[in-house]
């Protein structure tokens, strides 16, 4: 085989070689789908359960009364304590909705275990998208925009919880070893372990998810 030939050849091989190994790093890079992209299978809605549906490969929350979409699959156990977790949101206008972490499954009522990342970009609510929920709040200005995905990430390791949008680090906080840091009428508002729930604020409030995945940490 010629020279040239031959350097083509192993170049092929090579570049074979790095995608598979490639792919084979995104397939063990420890991130796990909670959302199928066509069934509710693993979720359970509480109250109202209309207000929770997928739509067009999405998860469709809000449009009805409130209710809250809470992760009850096998993941993990369904139980979280250091981990991460992303998703792709799309907020329509006024809408307000919020990721909760570290609770647990109640039938009705705003869940009283955990903390809430807020999804708001343009409800009246002064608390914005990435707020930590009357614990560390982004008041007014949105780090997102309505109508356009952006992505989510939460990140729970020991004391710290980060959240940041678009790649962007936008909240931080260190809850305090003795619990002084939580001031707001959310005694519940505790780092301890639970599982996931996305919340469907009022019937005119619509929210999009896609592309749900955690990554248990130690």
């Amino acid at each position: 085989m010629p020279r040239l030939t031959l350097s083509i050849a192993f170049a092929c091989i090579i570049t074979i070689a790095s995608v598979s190994f490639a792919d084979k790093a995104k397939k063990n890079d420890g991130w796990i789908s909670l959302f199928d992209g066509k069934t509710l299978n693993g979720w359970k809605a509480s109250e109202n359960k209309d207000s929770c549906s997928v739509e067009d490969g999405k998860l469709k929350i809000g449009g009805g009364p409130r209710s809250h979409l809470f992760y009850v699959g096998k993941v993990n156990g369904g139980k979280f304590k250091n981990f991460e977790f992303k998703c792709q949101v799309m907020t329509k206008p006024k809408a307000n909705s919020g990721i909760y972490f570290h609770t647990e499954y109640q039938e009705t009522g705003w869940p009283s275990k955990g903390y809430e990342c807020q999804v708001n970009n343009t409800h009246r609510d002064r608390r914005k998208t990435a707020s930590l929920y009357a614990i560390k709040d982004v008041l007014d200005t949105p780090p997102a925009k309505d109508n356009e995905w952006f992505d989510y990430h939460i990140k729970v390791k020991g004391k710290t919880i980060t959240i940041s949008i678009n790649g962007k680090k936008i909240t931080e906080y260190t809850e305090p070893a003795d619990g002084s840091g939580n001031k707001s009428n959310f005694k519940g508002r505790k780092l301890s372990e639970g599982t996931f729930a996305f919340q469907a604020h009022d019937p005119g409030s619509v929210v999009y998810y896609r592309e749900v995945y955690v990554k248990p940490l130690k």
